[in-house]
């Protein structure tokens, strides 16, 4: 029954409040090792029998690692997990995102570049299903690299509705593939629909009555803590991060053969808990059943049991009746590049266990794995004895050198862009006009420039509100030796006109520079490396102009985390992937100027109001490795720009805006603003009923979907009736365009363009 494969837990989490917690996985609750590997063998059972030809298979980071690893073991396929790590010398394969995760960009890191285009079918773990989206992310994203004819889903419990179904069939058909979805057990979960802003009540007033009642964590005596350096083969991988064959697997049963014999020394008779580190599953799961085989040879109980530390923050609440019973919170012990929130182990009761055994790799050894308050620490007091294993975290050859890196300079204007120079510094290398691939006719159209002239009248009291706005939270976060980074074009007048509240306001020259972020290529790394060797990294603030889907915030993280890992010896502290905007109606940043939905004027013009700088290219017969990413200054079309004037005009209002501002900020400031990533639901639930399920084909709010019919081919437009006002010129350009439009209620988008397939 499906009862008995999982509980139910409340977690922090906007996009995802409830937790499945599963009794069979090893995650969150210690279990017998042997049913954590009998469940996972069934599963791969199923998996094996609805497998095609040959197959490779894949798991998710970090709660399915040694359950896609046992999948694979049943089948006999090759296997590689997802990771939240970075290696150096190794680039991501592809990368997806699980949005509703609480950490949510998966990076693929094999040995062999093509590693994944092995097999007719592809065998997908997880540990859950619940609506498929993250499955269908992660197909499309790699179908364009490596297609399969045949996609497997094999997870624990399936709890997809019929219609959820329907999409992932349909959404994987369209790609000429076909899907088979394999589990131990199915149904649906009924939630409600506030139950994530009532989960987050419910945490707050757990966590404020523990505050009143004076109730602090039990610090028993520390027990002894022994290290053992594992003897295992540096040449054996760990585990499936950088792909795992097998033909492995003789030397993998020797290793851990070995280190069970190590660890069995160290350990008394009793209750043993072997507790493995994050994405380090299989390894630990391994030692674990070859403690108990060893007892249940020796004719003893083997009282052996398994679990991992995790990222996700949940509630525990010691009721018999609910999944999580306790709680340990501790410092990040492995470096991340993505930060260093908490990481926390759960249902480990003190004085239930004669030893635990922590099982982690080198990378994760750190100093603050051992130091007071950290795992180690916390570990030995909940039992007498704490016996911590270091394995070797395999690590392949880097697929090419990495040359020592000449930094180029930046450009100004005028020699470079029509803003002042001290308005912004270009980091792009200077092309040839005709480099560019854009066309002049569309940027110098009349009626293009007439659009922009209404909006800039409508709306520039309201920009210089949200500049205000958006500006003052950059301070507060970084301090008044912010550097502002605006992704160029769209954030490039945004960071502009940042600059000129900083100045007029607190009398501050902060630097300012334009740097390139090319959809696919990610953020220029040669720029994060000039921003690295002349600014303290915690400085820095990413600027864009608004986050239409928010698919921009997901490729910033992914390219910020590489840039850290990449840098890493020689930064004084790693860049945040923070990114402030002027305006985010997805609701998918935390720093922005207003979530409402209207028409920035600059969004109706390209390089004429984004100091005559076109678009960001990379061309590798003009820009080397060393290079900043290319980009062409259009002097010849000066007549048309428009770029001081949109700044001028909008800074004129700063003294209008300037009380309302500071009266304002405060309860901003102490909100509660963190993403949510509703427009991206909006997005999704757009592209299945209205574009054939692909979220390509969706441009999200009303400047994106301006841009759509200024320049692209729509096929239709979703209004959202209650915001009618800020749709006019939405409306006005649809009908010059003879484009429906289709009333849609509920939109957090005042509207949403679809363009043509």
């Amino acid at each position: 029954m499906l009862t008995d494969l999982v509980g139910l837990a409340v977690r922090r989490n906007p996009r995802r409040a409830q937790l499945l917690v599963s009794s069979v996985l090893g995650k969150h609750l210690p279990t017998d090792p042997r049913v954590v590997t009998d469940a996972a063998l069934r599963l791969g059972v199923k998996a094996r029998a609805a497998v095609t030809g040959d197959a490779v298979v894949l798991g998710y980071a970090e709660t399915a690692t040694a359950l896609g690893h046992l999948v694979a073991d049943a089948i006999g396929a090759p296997y590689l997990h997802s990771t939240r790590r970075v290696v150096d010398g190794l680039e991501s394969a592809a990368d997806f995102f699980e949005e509703h995760s609480h950490a949510t960009a998966h990076r693929l890191l094999p040995a062999d570049p093509a590693f994944l285009a092995r097999g007719d079918t592809l065998v997908l773990v997880d540990d859950e299903v619940i609506t498929g989206k993250t499955i269908v992310n992660t197909i499309r994203a790699l179908h364009k690299k490596f297609p399969h004819k045949h996609y497997v889903v094999a997870a624990l419990v399936d709890l997809r509705s019929e219609a959820d179904r329907g999409r992932m069939e349909r959404s994987v058909k369209r790609l000429r593939a076909t899907l088979d979805v394999v589990s131990l057990a199915s149904g649906e979960i009924e939630l409600p629909e506030d139950l994530a802003d009532n989960g987050n009540r419910l945490i707050d007033t757990v966590e404020n009555l523990r505050q009143l009642a004076g109730v602090e964590p039990t610090r028993g005596q520390r027990g002894e803590v022994v290290q053992v350096v594992a003897t295992w083969p540096r040449a054996v991988p760990e585990g499936g991060r950088h792909g795992f064959v097998p033909g492995t697997a003789g030397s993998y049963e020797s290793a851990v053969t070995v280190t069970a014999a190590a660890i069995a020394g160290r350990i008394p008779d009793g209750p043993v808990h072997i507790l493995g580190t994050e994405e380090l599953m299989y390894a630990p799961l391994r030692i674990a059943s070859a403690l108990a085989d060893r007892r249940a040879a020796e004719g003893r109980r083997h009282e052996i049991t398994y679990s991992t530390t995790t990222r996700s923050p949940v509630l525990a609440v010691d009721d018999p009746g609910y999944a999580i019973r306790t709680a340990i919170t501790f410092p990040s012990h492995d470096a991340p590049a993505d930060g260093d929130g908490p990481r926390f182990a759960y249902n480990l009761r003190e004085g239930a266990y004669e030893a635990i055994v922590l099982v982690v790799d080198e990378p994760a050894d750190t100093t603050a794995l051992h130091e007071e308050g950290g795992l180690v620490d916390q570990l030995a007091r909940l039992a007498p004895r704490v016996v911590v294993v270091t394995v070797p975290a395999f690590t392949p050859e880097p697929r090419h050198d990495q040359p020592a890196r000449q930094l180029p300079a930046p450009l100004h204007g005028p020699a470079f862009g029509s803003y002042e120079r001290d308005d912004v510094a270009w980091l792009v290398k200077d092309l040839p006009a005709e480099t560019s691939a854009e066309t002049p006719e569309d940027e110098q159209a009349q009626a293009h420039r007439e659009l922009f002239d209404e909006a800039l009248t409508a709306s520039a009291q309201r920009v210089a509100y949200a500049i205000g706005l958006v500006t003052e939270q950059v301070l507060a976060r970084r301090g008044q030796d912010a550097v502002l980074v605006s992704l160029m074009r769209a954030g490039t007048p945004i960071g502009v006109l940042m600059r000129r509240w900083a100045q007029r306001v607190h009398g501050l020259d902060l630097p300012h520079y334009a740097v390139s972020m090319i959809r696919g290529r990610g953020i220029d790394q040669t720029a994060l490396a000039y921003l690295a060797a002349h600014h303290d990294p915690a400085r820095v603030m990413f600027v864009g102009g608004w986050t239409g889907t928010g698919a921009i915030a997901r490729e910033l993280a992914a390219s910020v985390e590489k840039s850290n890992a990449t840098l890493d010896a020689h930064l004084s502290s790693p860049f945040s992937p923070e990114l402030a905007v002027l305006a985010d109606p997805g609701r998918s940043v935390a720093v922005y100027g207003t979530r409402e939905d209207y028409l920035i004027p600059s969004a109706c013009l390209g390089s004429t109001v984004s100091g005559l700088v076109s678009r960001a290219v990379i061309d590798d017969d003009r820009v080397g490795p060393n290079d900043f990413h290319g980009a062409a200054f259009h002097a010849d079309r000066s007549p048309a720009d428009v770029s001081k004037r949109f700044v001028d005009t909008v800074a004129a209002r700063f003294p209008i805006v300037r009380t309302k501002v500071m009266l304002d900020l405060g309860a901003h400031l102490g909100g509660d603003h963190k993403p949510t990533w509703v427009g991206w639901d909006a997005v999704e639930d757009a592209a299945e009923e209205f574009g054939d399920g692909d979220v390509s084909l969706v441009e999200a709010g009303v400047d994106d979907t301006v841009r759509l019919l200024l320049h692209g081919e729509p096929a239709r437009i979703l209004v959202n009736p209650a915001r009618d006002a800020d749709l006019g010129l939405v409306k006005r350009l649809a009908e010059a365009r003879e484009v429906p439009l289709e009333r849609v209620s509920d939109l957090p988008y005042a509207c949403v363009g679809l363009r043509q397939p």
